[in-house]
């Protein structure tokens, strides 16, 4: 998603979220939460995380300072595209935002230092219902921008998609 910019002498002004555009695309327009994620350094990986039923999220992830790889997997039992992953670069610059369905696992890579990520989120967050798939996960065969990724223990242990329960 790219916002409209409305541009003069002083600068720009854009709307980055409505409901009712939202609704119009077929997209969820419950904000139930927002997050922030900051990264010290260029090379952060974060992901890739979702919720499962009936806890299940959409997510609005913007860029607001640095720049990121952002990239979504399509989790969805019986979707024609089903572990397919897309990926983009949002920046503070772009101003770029990536719409994550529910259904869609997502993680993203660092590009610069002090990287700061921010997400609006369609449901809250329910502990018991997180969950993820591993980075590099062969099946899926992500090709990351950056190669040795600082990746969180947490985030190295989860399974490889054979190993995922439904």
């Amino acid at each position: 998603m790219e916002p409209e910019l409305l541009e003069d002498e002083r600068g720009s002004f854009a709307r980055s979220f409505c409901q009712e555009e939202f609704r119009a695309h077929g997209l969820d327009p419950v904000v139930a939460q927002c997050n922030i994620s900051f990264n010290k350094r260029r090379g952060v990986l974060r992901g890739l995380h979702y919720q499962v039923k009936p806890h299940e999220e959409a997510k609005l992830v913007r860029c607001t300072r640095g720049a990121i790889w952002d990239v979504i997997v399509d989790l969805r039992e019986g979707a024609p595209t089903r572990y397919q992953w897309f990926a983009t670069e949002l920046t503070a610059d772009n101003r770029r935002a990536l719409y994550i369905p529910p259904g869609f696992a997502h993680g993203f890579q660092t590009l610069a230092d002090d990287s700061e990520v921010f997400y609006q989120m369609s449901a809250f967050y329910h502990p018991e219902s997180a969950r993820g798939v591993r980075w590099n996960d062969p099946v899926i065969g992500i090709s990351w921008p950056l190669a040795d990724p600082i990746v969180s223990p947490r985030d190295r242990s989860y399974p490889l998609l054979e190993r995922l329960a439904p």
